[in-house]
């Protein structure tokens, strides 16, 4: 029934906007922009993930991502500074405040980070980016990770999920953070295996 409703409801706005539109361009394309038309928010939000295999423990790799996020500088090439901005404890939930300084699509970027939750059954802590490079491209930006364990002899993979809302329709999707997170897991997962 929803679905119903959408299509004639962009049957609708095609009929009263057909003499502005493009005739020329497909028929997909045009229903993409039927529903940025109708639907503007759907165009600005957006999820990416990546998920990269990993040859060390997955419970170390998990450890040093929650509870000694503080030593990344030392270890990922692109993390060049980290720093508590507010709060005592680097791991707390929703209690500190991180300020990163770190390159992204070969740009220094800077945001400030704050863990919103920690599932230690599940190994999922969920992150929240903002201020800085991050507020200028995007209204919200959420980081979610998670260690996935592979039975057989506990290494695993990691995988990263970026939820986003775009400040505009000219913001890029944040792709670079995606190739970011591959290249942060196997600088992290070589440290954790030479140790």
């Amino acid at each position: 029934m929803k679905y119903a409703f959408i299509f004639l409801l962009v049957l609708a706005v095609e009929q009263i906007l057909s003499p502005i539109l493009d005739h020329n361009v497909n028929y997909v394309a045009r229903l993409v922009i039927l529903l940025e038309i109708v639907f503007p928010e759907m165009a600005l939000t957006g999820k990416l993930s990546t998920e990269i295999a990993i040859h060390s423990p997955a419970s170390k790799f998990f450890d040093l991502v929650t509870k000694k996020m503080h030593h990344v500088q030392n270890i990922c090439e692109r993390v060049h500074a980290g720093k508590l901005h507010e709060g005592d404890d680097w791991h707390s939930v929703g209690g500190s405040v991180k300020h990163w300084t770190y390159v992204i699509d070969g740009k220094v970027t800077t945001s400030k980070e704050t863990i919103e939750s920690i599932d230690e059954k599940n190994k999922i802590v969920i992150f929240k980016l903002f201020d800085g490079d991050i507020d200028q491209r995007y209204k919200a930006f959420k980081v979610i990770f998670q260690v996935i364990e592979n039975n057989n002899n506990g290494s695993g993979s990691a995988k990263w999920i970026v939820e986003y809302e775009k400040v505009n329709d000219d913001v890029e999707a944040p792709y670079g953070y995606m190739e970011y997170f591959d290249k942060f897991t196997k600088d992290i997962d070589a440290h954790l295996l030479e140790a």
